[in-house]
This record gives structure tokens, sequence and C-alpha cells, in this order.
């Protein structure tokens, strides 16, 4: 099992279909546990994944159409029945904050779980800082309040044992170089770039109902996972941009133009008999050149390898 993996609850959009579930993603990233836009059903998805409510330690909701929280309730209720330990983080768009209470309290049961709210008003930034990523958040353009997520690890230090070990430096030392930028050696002082390279963090971005606007390409900006909605067909861009959508093709240029490495096409429309997804990777594949895939429900998907 991957430390940092898409774990696919539900795939499709509106309405559900006999072979796709509504939204539903879970973020395994280290210790960390994301769950976005939990739509009708995520509960049964999260137990045919081997998601358990204990791992989920932040919620977040783009908006509020039904498809994107409808399984709030359940999960939150879950959460409750198995006594989750610890705070669980909720963010979500500040106008439509009485909708999120109104869904944590859509029935009766004993809560016994620690949710604290996050409202974000917009335009926002940075909305979190744990111990090893940022989290932002952008304003996109659909016809209710919507924001999109963004995940940033930051910058480190891959260390070169075969340059530390020409230096002598092992063990304990190591940290301190870290620590401190040099160490000295019997032969002298040592510079940390001297026996390391960069190590660029890896970034995520979860972006789902929205025109194109700045709001995406700056969420996609560099990412090593975009996870994109494609409702439409690009024979529907029309449609798309009429009820604040993208296309599968919108998708791939979005990806290219801000140079992702490995964009998640998911979010289907029924009106689509959607398949394998061949047809949205070939859209999709038309504008970005790097690697897609048409998510189906329950799978698992890597973040990539680092460079």
């Amino acid at each position: 099992m991957s430390n940092r993996e898409l774990v696919v609850l539900g795939t499709a959009s509106q309405a559900p279909t006999r072979t796709r579930n509504h939204n539903g993603y879970f973020l395994r990233w280290d210790a960390e546990g994301i769950l976005f836009d939990p739509g009708e059903g995520t509960q049964r998805q999260m137990l045919f994944a081997g998601v358990s409510a204990s791992q989920i330690g932040r919620i977040c909701v783009t908006h509020f159409h039904g498809d994107h929280c409808l399984g709030l309730p359940g999960v939150i209720q879950r959460m409750s029945l198995d006594q989750v330990p610890h705070p669980v983080h909720a963010y979500f768009p500040a106008e439509n904050a009485p909708v999120f209470r109104g869904l944590r309290a859509a029935t009766l049961f004993y809560d016994r779980v620690d949710i604290r709210e996050h409202p974000v008003e917009t335009p926002a930034g940075v909305i979190a800082e744990a111990g090893g990523f940022t989290l932002e958040a952008r304003a996109l353009d659909h016809p209710v309040p919507a924001i999109g997520y963004r995940l940033t690890e930051p910058d480190g230090r891959r260390m070169l044992p075969g340059r530390l070990a020409a230096h002598g430096i092992a063990g304990p030392d190591v940290r301190r170089l870290l620590e401190t930028g040099s160490f000295i050696t019997p032969n002298g002082p040592v510079l940390i770039d001297e026996v390391s390279e960069p190590r660029p963090g890896q970034k995520f971005a979860f972006i789902m109902d929205t025109r194109l606007c700045d709001g995406v390409f700056e969420l996609a900006e560099g990412t090593d996972m975009l996870v994109c909605e494609s409702t439409f067909a690009a024979a529907d861009e029309r449609l798309a941009a009429e009820y604040g959508h993208l296309t599968a093709a919108q998708a791939g240029r979005v990806a290219e133009e801000a140079g992702a490495r490995l964009l998640v096409l998911t979010h289907f429309s029924q009106r689509y008999d959607t398949g394998d997804g061949t047809w949205m990777l070939d859209e999709a594949a038309r504008e970005f050149s790097g690697d897609i895939v048409a998510a189906a429900d329950l799978d698992r998907i890597p973040v990539p390898p680092r460079k």
C-alpha cells in the first residue's frame, strides 16, 4: 500500500449509475487522511475500499450540491459510532455554513465526534498548516459558492549516501548537517550542498464543479496529481459552460498549461455510457501530454513518485 494515494469512492456526478457511485475521494498522505466531497453512499463505499472512519482527519467540501455532500450525515454519524478519538477538521464555503450544520444534524444520533468547522471565505489562500504540508483553497466558478483545494509539501533536501561516506559523515552527524547546513570534519568544513540535492515537495490539487477560471489554473500549477472534474464531452462544451462544468478536453488543457504530471479524470455525467473511460482519455490526451487516468469506483491511484 502506498503511503500517498487517492482512494476513489465514487465517480458519478449529478446522479449515481449502476456502475458509478456519487462522488467521494479519500486522500492518504502519510499519516493524514483527507475525505473530499462525500456524496450519497460514501460510508458504504468506504467499507468496500477498506477506509475506516478513524482514518479521516480532515473533510474538504467543494460546494453543497447533493452529489458532493449527501454522504456527510452518514460519515459523521459513523465517526461518532466508532468513537473517533481525534479532532476532525472540516472545510467548506463559508457562505453555506448553515448547510453544513444542517447536514451534520440531519438525523438524531449520539454525537461524540469532535468536528472543528473551518468556513472558508473567498478569495482564499492557505487555510491549514500541518506538520508535512499546507492546505490551500481557491474560489471556483460555479452557479453556487464553490472552492477547490491544493495540498503542498515544503521543498527539502535529499542526502546522497556516496558523498556523505566520502566525507566520513554518518549517523547523528547527518541530522546535525541538515539542521545547521554545515559540519566540521577532520578534513575541514562540509556544506550541505556538497552532499545533498534539492528535493521538490509534492503537490496535489482537487478541482470539482467549475468553469475555466483563474482559480483552476492556480490550484493545478505544478501538481504531481491533479484530480479534475470532466463532466461533459467536448461536443457538449456549450452545456458545460451553461451549467458551470468542464469537459474532459478542458481538464486536459488545464493539466497541460499548469504542468501537472498525472491527471485524474472524474465526475462523469450520467448522460454518457462512460464504460472504461476510453473516450474521455482520448479527449483529454489531445490536450495533455502527461499521464492520465479515467477514475473508476474503488480505484487506488498512487501519487506519482518523486522525479
